[in-house]
């Protein structure tokens, strides 16, 4: 027996349900690129356990690495189970889980200065470095950085349906309100774009790819969340609760904070051969 077929109408619904269960901004457009790559494969084909699992088997050939693989089957599985279409829905890949992360791909705090240092006289770019490096925030957080709270030291962030309070360090709150006094913003949002609105992610991204080269920073290393990355081992280094850290950052399950706070295999190299196990 055939399955049903996928249609824009049925991704349309998706979006607003997703809408409707308030997932972040980031969420929702991660889960719609995910399920519309899926609709392009399915095409006119009815949708069936089957073809889903002719599309993870295709993900894995175009050489996704696991984890990108679970993570977009993740999207499709939820879009199925909105549907009423559950029995077509995958398991994920069994990934063993990491004990260090790629060296490639962290970003140290010498880098992360040199990034500061290369931003010279963007002093926005600057202060958003350090705005979420300083305090650990998603980059679609920012906005939340207003005149107002920024004044009293305490960030009322509410983001997936949760709410938690960002402390702001000394020489950041200085840092901020300078800057809204010298652009002549009295109130709202600090950090806007040229077209008055709060900077969004994509600008933010392009602009930090901008200071590789002159910072000497693969480029790999360069991207916002990865300064939520460097506050979180920074942070962990120094007060090892891991607890703290997992409501600092909003994080629901410590698993997840886990994973932000994984040393480099260089470092777990070294840690091993502190053992002194092989002579």
């Amino acid at each position: 027996m055939a399955g049903p077929k996928l249609s824009e109408e049925s991704i349309l619904a998706f979006r607003d349900n997703l809408i409707l269960e308030e997932k972040s901004t980031y969420t929702t457009e991660k889960y719609l690129r995910d399920v519309c790559a899926f609709f392009r494969f399915a095409g006119e084909k009815p949708v069936t356990k089957e073809l889903v699992m002719d599309y993870k088997k295709a993900l894995v050939g175009a050489g996704y690495a696991a984890c990108s693989v679970n993570s977009m089957l993740a999207s499709v599985n939820s879009l199925l189970s909105f549907l009423g279409w559950g029995d077509c829905k995958v398991k994920n890949l069994r990934v063993q889980r990491q004990t260090y992360c790629a060296e490639e791909k962290e970003l140290s705090k010498a880098e992360y200065l040199r990034l500061l240092e290369a931003s010279g006289k963007n002093t926005q770019l600057s202060i958003v470095l350090q705005t979420i490096c300083g305090t650990g925030i998603r980059v679609s957080e920012l906005r939340y950085f207003t005149v107002e709270a920024v004044q009293h030291g305490r960030i009322t962030v509410s983001c997936k349906s949760k709410t938690r309070t960002i402390l702001v360090p000394g020489k950041l709150k200085t840092l901020l309100l300078n800057y809204a006094r010298q652009n002549h913003i009295t109130a709202g949002p600090i950090l806007l774009g040229r077209n008055g609105k709060p900077l969004d992610r994509s600008s933010i991204w392009r602009q930090m790819k901008q200071l590789c080269k002159s910072a000497d920073v693969a480029p790999s290393k360069v991207f916002p969340h990865n300064l939520r990355k460097l506050f979180a081992r920074t942070f962990y280094g120094i007060e090892k609760d891991i607890a703290k850290l997992a409501d600092i950052l909003g994080h629901s399950s410590i698993n997840t904070t886990r994973i932000y706070i994984m040393t480099t295999g260089a470092e777990h190299r070294r840690k091993i051969e502190r053992l002194g196990l092989v002579i």
